[in-house]
């Protein structure tokens, strides 16, 4: 049985994959099946791929991100599921030390951990500690959990039906995580650096902020929709009136604030780097 299965879904990011690939290929002392779904990139994506053995390269058009893993997840085959953007990178030794933390932790459905912010070099900008999992906050808040360093039980999950809402195109995480939260699955927090993620302008929740023309504006407040559509199925909702429940929705939202950055202070120590390193370049 195959410990990982490792999701990246794929479109015209060759520039970037090769790092991805490098930083699963690099994991030591676990078993792990990468599939790339790539949804029939015009770049040099699938050279790239077929640099990497451990890959298996899956090229198709998709009806979007959230279909793209769907297809991988139905794939899958490891024991633990997760899924990693052609931007972003795991942090060396990261599966290791998951694997040896489910193992003290059979309960667990779900298993999140910290990252790192990097720029479009990979350079490092901010570390992001987390705390212990909190429903509530999760579910009237943002998604404050990344799926970049979220690894989810096959059995429970991915195998029992479990699947991204492919409606959604940006915040499917957000959705997918409070549905699991919903349904009674276990998250369990593991205070380990896991993951790097790469900001660059162009990722998913930020290409369209600060746009002035038409399409841009309306991306945004499509983005935007998806957030209150997790608020209104999952979240606190006490009236029938959409207008007196974003009153609500927005009280909610800064007391969750100041709760995580409360939470993220007091555990702000608590979270390590899974191999000893240098600390790097611009570290607080």
């Amino acid at each position: 049985m195959v410990d990982f299965t490792i999701v990246t879904p794929s479109y015209n990011y060759g520039h970037y994959i090769s790092e991805c690939l490098e930083s699963v290929a690099g994991q030591e002392g676990v078993t792990v099946e990468h599939l790339v779904m790539d949804a029939d990139s015009t770049d040099d994506t699938a050279e790239v791929v077929g640099r990497f053995p451990h890959a298996s390269f899956f090229r198709e058009p998709d009806k979007g991100m959230s279909d793209g893993i769907n297809k991988g997840f139905r794939k899958a085959q490891g024991n633990w599921v997760m899924w990693l953007n052609a931007d972003d990178r795991l942090r060396p030794g990261a599966l290791r030390e998951v694997k040896e933390f489910v193992e003290d932790h059979p309960e667990a459905d779900v298993v999140f951990g910290c990252w790192n912010f990097v720029d479009a070099e990979g350079d490092f900008l901010r570390r992001m500690t987390l705390f212990p999992f909190r429903k509530a906050m999760l579910e009237n808040h943002l998604c404050y959990i990344a799926s970049t360093s979220t690894f989810f039980r096959r059995a429970t999950t991915v195998g029992e039906g479990y699947l991204l809402n492919e409606r959604f195109k940006c915040v499917m995480d957000g959705e997918y995580l409070c549905r699991l939260a919903a349904e009674g699955k276990r998250f369990d927090y593991l205070p380990r650096v896991l993951a790097d993620f790469r900001m660059h302008g162009q990722n998913t929740s930020q290409k369209h902020l600060a746009k002035t023309d038409v399409d841009g504006i309306l991306a945004l407040q499509l983005q935007l929709a998806e957030r209150k559509a997790i608020h209104r199925m999952y979240g606190i909702r006490l009236f029938n009136d959409e207008m007196l429940n974003s009153v609500v929705e927005g009280f909610l939202h800064h007391v969750f604030r100041i709760q995580k950055g409360l939470l993220r202070w007091i555990h702000r120590n608590s979270c390590r780097e899974v191999v000893p390193v240098a600390e790097p370049k611009g570290a607080d």
